[in-house]
């Protein structure tokens, strides 16, 4: 941190200048990101980060939307550190759901409701279907234990097999095997169906995901890991001793090299891959076709067991450089407190339209307050969202939480909203100060005589290392907590730094103090994803 026995004006005359200077670049080292640290022409380096990861057609989680933020915070830390980065979303976009879909649509579907929201539209017939399944399996339990007790019921023994053969045969369980396997085998009207599902539902997840300010460069899934990748993990697995056969499945044994690790099996009884094979194949091809240094996965706590077992069976088949390059960023459990008013959050456009009418509430109780804003309607989702991304990211990130709408919503403590009236604060003197930004550069630095005007040059004298700290902890309270305390150093001089009514030399030393202050606040925000709001 910055030597807080230094004099004020010596520091505000070496740092000030250099915020005016770099601007949005301050306190950031893209030398970070070059593969010879002297040498640029040698390039940048490469990496991966894969976040989100919801599946379609069931409901978007808590767990996804903190992988989304932490993983958009991780990927927009890289790239200010000089990284060349690829943000990628590994779908859930393969898997007997779809033979369920496949079978549901027909019955539950309806073109225009999939036109118009793909996402809650193929959760509700996926749910409807699944509800007909379960009534259907309640019928053919009965008709079992009416022929296994002999209750004919006036019917003859093989009339009741007979129908409990249809029964079975009809239903949406086996019906949608059939249709999984359908599209395993290359049927083109199932997997023309279930293209049309995937790329619609991907559409709608560019749309949301970009509220948040989160732009992926690929969508890729499940589907996407080809048989020839997950073969060639087997075979390199059978060929260096690290497979075994067990009743028919294929399986590796980890426990000989840690217990919690224990036994998992890679190729399934039937002959079915499982996630972790896919996911190993991922790597390989993701490796041939990016070449990246490193691969970042932002999941949850649940799955480090998961990801310990990808790492060690990587490393068991001769590929540790490849292991060494993987790294899992875990976080804990959030409870979802959040209720749509129609009953719980199912898709990323639920945890979205509650956090608007949450501020939308706000407003309308503050109707004098916000009467001045242009547009409600964007203020309120910016506004929202903020609240939003403030709280999923204000704990560390192996903590669990349950998620509070009351905390989210508040001005007063450290809220995303605090955040954003600072920023709009700021930003409303200098529009009111009227001097042109290029007068700043000469302002006298030695009027900035005041403890607050020195608490405040200090704070911001310690953005570049708190900036390299998080780089290396990958925790975005990091970043908050130097914003709390940035902001409350900043709304505690108000009264003591006016600026409006200050003389012109002071006025503009004060302007350029708050000045450099907007300038970080700014760069902060947007590196945790935030969009920072001028006018509130």
């Amino acid at each position: 941190m910055a030597d807080e026995t230094q004099p004020s004006t010596s520091l505000a005359h070496n740092i000030l200048p250099l915020i005016l200077e770099n601007g949005d670049n301050y306190g950031y080292d893209d030398r970070l990101g070059l593969r010879e640290p002297n040498n640029p022409d040698a390039g940048r380096k490469r990496i991966i980060v894969e976040f989100g990861s919801p599946s379609i057609a069931k409901p978007f989680q808590a767990e996804h939307m903190r992988s989304a933020i932490l993983g958009g915070f991780i990927a927009n830390l890289y790239e200010r550190a000089g990284w060349e980065v690829i943000r990628m979303n590994y779908l859930g976009d393969w898997g007997k759901q779809f033979g369920v879909l496949g079978v549901g649509f027909t019955k539950f579907g309806a073109q225009d409701a999939l036109q118009q929201d793909p996402i809650a539209h193929l959760f509700d017939v996926y749910m409807k279907t699944i509800a007909l399944g379960r009534k259907e399996q309640g019928a053919i339990e009965n008709m079992r234990d009416a022929i296994s007790t002999g209750e004919s019921q006036g019917h003859s023994m093989g009339d009741m097999e007979r129908k409990l053969k249809s029964l079975e045969a009809n239903s949406v369980g086996e019906r949608a095997g059939e249709y999984f396997e359908r599209m395993c085998e290359g049927d083109e009207e199932a997997l023309g169906l279930w293209n049309k599902f995937r790329d619609l539902s991907v559409e709608k997840y560019r749309a949301s995901f970009a509220r948040l300010n989160i732009h992926y460069d690929i969508y890729t899934g499940e589907s996407q890991i080809k048989d020839e990748s997950m073969q060639e993990v087997e075979e390199l697995m059978e060929e260096k001793g690290v497979s075994e056969m067990s009743n028919g499945a294929v399986l590796v044994d980890l426990t000989k090299y840690s217990q919690k690790l224990g036994k998992v099996i890679v190729r399934k009884k039937d002959g079915t891959s499982n996630n972790l094979t896919r996911d190993i194949g991922a790597v390989f091809e993701r490796d041939e076709e990016y070449h990246y240094d490193k691969m970042i996965y932002v999941r949850a706590s649940q799955q480090d067991i998961h990801m310990a077992q990808l790492l060690k069976i990587i490393e068991l088949i001769g590929r540790k450089d490849l292991a060494d390059k993987l790294e899992h960023v875990n976080f804990g459990q959030v409870v979802n407190n959040i209720s749509t008013g129609r009953g719980t959050v199912k898709s990323l456009d639920d945890f979205l339209r509650v956090a608007k009418e949450k501020v939308y509430i706000l407003m309308g109780a503050n109707k004098a307050k916000y009467e001045q804003v242009e547009d409600p309607e964007q203020f309120a989702d910016i506004l929202g969202i903020s609240a939003f991304m403030v709280q999923y990211m204000a704990s560390k990130r192996i903590d669990g939480y349950a998620f509070d709408t009351k905390r989210m919503l508040s001005s007063e403590g450290d809220s995303g909203l605090y955040l954003q009236y600072s920023y709009a604060r700021l930003c409303s003197i200098v529009r009111e100060a009227d001097i042109p930004p290029e007068h700043l550069e000469e302002a006298d630095l030695s009027l900035l005589q005041e403890k607050h005007a020195t608490a405040i040059v200090q704070r911001l004298a310690q953005w570049p290392e708190v900036f390299q700290t998080t780089f290396k902890n990958k925790e975005p309270v990091t970043v908050l907590t130097y914003l709390w305390r940035l902001t409350h150093a900043l709304s505690s001089s108000y009264e003591h730094l006016n600026v409006l009514d200050s003389e012109p030399e002071l006025k503009l030393a004060r302007l350029t103090l708050y000045s450099c202050v907007r300038q970080v606040l700014s760069n902060a925000m947007r590196l945790l994803g935030l969009t920072p709001l001028e006018r509130m």
